[in-house]
């Protein structure tokens, strides 16, 4: 009888250190982060490590961003060869062209992208219909207040890595020093006509938000008479239209696509006119990544001290970084509802006071 309850209490004894071993094992395990949302909140030192080797199981991030030119290929060279065994597939689009495929994916219930880097209005709308994850980032700890929108539990929706500055840009043989403009006025210039071209991308709508805003209606339907032609086209291809003497100026130019074209030889210039609309990039986390490891992985890298030297070589704005000119937010204090009112009213007169070019 004593031999059988000595083996019952052996193994009860066994049965109940098995037991709070799988407990503990499983406590632990519910402390790793696994799911996307925790991934994005964890703040453990081994953060990193933990996501380079999610991100490297996962094989590839997909990022959806707005970023023109050679910045977001350089980004993209620059995250790969950080984290060798996790390549990044873009997509590069406007901001309209980037709502258009994120709509779809969302009434498809099929999510492609895994983190997004646009300008405000997008992630607004993305916030509004809960398609975005809060996270926090380790460079974050830096970024002035202002440049983060936050979310619950110290978190962000976003926080804006870039800004992009739209001013007037101009062929620098084609258009004498005589005849640049200094501000918005002096684009009502004589020897301007027939010369000046808009892009009808948000880049140009966005331009005529901020003369309307600052000159006045009345003005912007003035500028009919300086025989103005429209192009369907993206900044950064205006820019490629200045340069190569199509168009003499533009004033729907980015800064840094006329500054990084100017280093390279190009006959092109920029000036700021009295108010420059600024275009804020922020970078968010798409609610569904089907990549969370590697998404988690690839925001932390755009904050990071490498990928802003990347954005500032190109000539990218910064939080950090003041500027000589008056910055104008065009979404500044308007709901997605609202600003797509604005919206579309700076693109009826954008069209009313132009032709197209076919």
């Amino acid at each position: 009888m004593n031999a059988i309850r000595s083996k019952t209490t052996k193994f009860l004894t066994i049965f109940f250190l098995v037991l709070l071993q799988l407990e503990t094992i499983g406590w632990a395990q519910a402390q790793k982060p696994t799911a996307l949302a925790e991934l994005a909140a964890y703040t453990g030192l081994d953060r990193e490590q933990r996501l380079i080797a999610g991100a490297k199981a996962e094989g590839k991030v997909v990022w959806y961003t707005s970023l023109a030119g050679s910045s977001y290929k350089e980004l993209a060279k620059g995250f790969e060869a950080k984290y060798p065994g996790v390549r990044i597939e873009p997509y590069r689009g406007t901001s309209v062209d980037l709502m258009t495929r994120i709509i779809a994916e969302a009434e498809a219930k099929h999510f492609l992208a895994d983190a997004i880097e646009t300008t405000l209005p997008v992630l607004r709308y993305m916030r509004e219909n809960k398609m975005l994850t809060p996270y926090v980032s380790p460079s974050l700890a830096k970024y002035p207040s202002n440049a983060k929108e936050k979310a619950d539990r110290g978190l962000f929706y976003w926080a804006i890595d870039r800004e992009t500055y739209m001013g007037v840009g101009y062929n620098t043989n084609m258009i004498p020093a005589s005849a640049v403009p200094k501000n918005y006025a002096d684009l009502m210039k004589p020897e301007l006509k027939g010369k000046i071209a808009f892009a009808t991308s948000d880049t140009g709508t966005r331009t005529i938000g901020s003369m309307l805003k600052h000159k006045g209606e009345e003005f912007v339907k003035k500028l009919k008479a300086q025989d103005i032609i429209l192009h369907s086209v993206s900044g950064r291809a205006m820019a490629d239209m200045v340069i190569s003497g199509e168009v003499g100026i533009s004033p729907t130019i980015f800064r840094d696509h006329a500054m990084e074209s100017k280093s390279k030889g190009a006959p092109i210039d920029w000036v700021p006119m009295e108010v420059v609309p600024t275009n804020a990039g922020g970078v968010s986390l798409v609610s569904q990544a089907p990549h969370p490891y590697a998404a988690t992985l690839l925001v932390d890298f755009l904050f990071s001290p490498e990928a802003q030297k990347i954005l500032a070589d190109l000539e990218y704005g910064s939080p950090f970084r003041p500027v000589s000119f008056k910055l104008w937010y065009p979404e500044a204090g308007m709901s997605t509802a609202q600003y797509d009112k604005e919206n579309a009213r700076w693109e009826k007169l954008l069209r009313e006071i132009g032709r197209k070019q076919f």
